[in-house]
């Protein structure tokens, strides 16, 4: 994904909204990052995913070069959005739906957009459950993972009733 396209517009965050700042449709973009051969090996060695397309060079799988797990993907990205969207405000992660659309490789540079697709505030307690969209996408712009996230999330003290 390129700064230069329509993305530009959509804001980067740094510090999560409280639910009653959020609006259903509302996006949020995250930073870049490039994947590494040591992001690979060390995910690998720390989760046991020791798959012969994982930790051998030369092995010639139908997906070609060097796939990383999904759940890799699905990872980086969850850390960019602890880190800017749900950093502070985030209470629970209640519910995960992962659908990996293309392989993602060892080079490929990986960033996601956040839509926020469902929103309800919950009967006590100054908090919401927020549902979201996440689409990763590839240095390319192309769909590499899409995921619906359900969490429980803050409310601004200052409304607490």
């Amino acid at each position: 994904m390129n700064d230069s396209n329509d993305m530009g517009e959509i804001p980067l965050v740094v510090r999560g909204p409280y639910w009653q700042a959020l609006q259903v449709g509302q996006k949020f973009r995250t930073h870049r990052r490039t994947l590494t051969e040591t992001d690979l090996v060390t995910f690998i060695s720390c989760t046991g995913m020791l798959e012969s397309i994982f930790i051998d060079n030369t092995s010639e799988g139908p997906m070609g070069g060097r796939p990383v797990p999904a759940t890799l993907t699905l990872g980086l990205i969850e850390g960019f959005l602890l880190q800017s969207v749900i950093q502070g405000v985030g209470l629970a992660m209640l519910d995960l739906h992962v659908s990996p659309i293309a392989p993602v490789r060892v080079g490929d540079t990986i960033s996601a957009v956040m839509e926020v697709t469902g929103l309800r505030p919950t009967s006590k307690n100054n908090r919401a459950i927020v549902t979201a969209m996440v689409t990763v996408t590839n240095q390319n712009g192309e769909i590499v993972l899409t995921y619906e996230v359900t969490r429980m999330q803050a409310g601004d003290p200052a409304l607490a009733a």
